[in-house]
């Protein structure tokens, strides 16, 4: 043992054993198949412009009574909820009996650089919404906003809560000024009218290198220096591959929204303070009277659990709900635990509201 402590019998195996992977990584690379992702069969049921709802099948029909519309984030591809066999919120849901669906934004252009939230919120959503109640033969339906899409879902259901049956928020910023926010953090000082003028749709590649300066040692780093422990399995391989498909497959952000966002939601935080108006109407989360779900990740670096616990002072409800999963960001999406856990939380709590 030297003064940093190498033991030189443990150092040269561990030199041979990525030696070994590094070789086995020629055969294995020659395996691995396509990596492809959204196992389960849609259909969409309305498309307008670049955005198409989908409605899912499981492989029996739904029981549930009232559907579950997904409203995910504009920053992201919604099939991180359906990533693969082993990894799918909604093929776990649709196997606890819900009919699930799901709001695909696409990927934004220049035709939409002028596209605002009250586009978004009291447009797409709302006639996203429309679609699935009259697919459904519904009055009403469960909206379950992820990230994001929970801070805009919170939003829609504040200002057309005759719509919404029961509301579930999953990792979402409620309070976008809680101190360790890092992202918060970096744009508090953002010139974004500067900023969007200049670029017009902010790039998907600037908004990656942001998400991965986070983390910059964990995300840009050890993960692939982990890489090497698995280039011998073609299943895990795939896996990473695919979740490597997912985060730099990002769509570019319209320009005016996210100048919106940025100014209402992270700088002025006027969701919890007060005084957002999508278009022409207010916002006031006392207007949310419909049951809450919230449900959060105790690791989450880009939705701290603060930003998110806040949401039960705020809302109208007396019916409201907090559960909070080990977990970060994507874990609770893809993780072996979460597989288990969210998908059947997330039915007893519908299940328990339909009575």
């Amino acid at each position: 043992m030297g003064p940093i402590k190498i033991e030189p019998t443990k150092a040269l195996d561990e030199a041979l054993t990525t030696q070994r992977k590094l070789a086995a990584a020629i055969d294995t690379l020659r395996k691995v198949d396509d990596v492809d992702f959204g196992v389960t069969s849609k259909e969409a049921i309305y498309r307008e412009d670049k955005l198409v709802v989908y409605r899912f099948r499981g492989d029996r029909p739904p029981t549930a009574k009232v559907p579950i519309l997904i409203v995910y984030a504009l920053v992201n591809r919604p099939y991180m909820v359906d990533l693969q066999d082993d990894r799918s919120l909604v093929k776990n849901l649709l196997a606890k009996g819900e009919d699930v669906y799901l709001i695909d934004w696409g990927y934004p252009d220049l035709a939409d650089r002028w596209l605002t939230l009250d586009d978004y919120i009291n447009g797409y959503i709302a006639r996203s919404v429309d679609a699935v109640a009259r697919h459904a033969r519904v009055r009403k339906v469960n909206l379950l906003g992820i990230c994001q899409g929970g801070a805009f879902s919170l939003c829609f259901a504040a200002m057309h809560p005759h719509k919404v049956q029961n509301l579930i928020t999953m990792v979402t910023p409620v309070d976008f000024q809680t101190p360790e926010n890092m992202l918060s953090n970096w744009v508090q000082n953002l010139d974004v009218d500067l900023f969007v003028d200049t670029l017009g749709n902010v790039p998907a590649d600037l908004m990656n290198l942001c998400y991965l300066m986070l983390k910059p040692v964990r995300l840009n780093q050890q993960k692939y220096i982990g890489l090497v422990d698995i280039l011998d399995d073609k299943a895990e391989m795939e896996n990473f591959l695919r979740m490597e498909k997912w985060i730099f497959d990002s769509p570019d952000q319209a320009g005016e929204a996210f100048r919106q966002f940025i100014k209402d939601f992270y700088q002025g935080n006027k969701l919890v303070k007060g005084g957002l108006k999508i278009g022409e109407r207010e916002v006031s989360l006392g207007n949310v009277t419909m049951p809450v779900l919230n449900v959060f990740a105790e690791q989450d670096h880009l939705v701290p659990p603060s930003a998110s616990r806040v949401l039960g002072e705020h809302v109208g409800t007396d019916d409201y709900t907090q559960i909070a999963f080990r977990g970060g960001h994507i874990g609770i999406y893809v993780s072996g635990r979460a597989q288990r856990e969210v998908p059947s939380a997330i039915h007893d709590w519908l299940a328990a509201r339909s009575r």
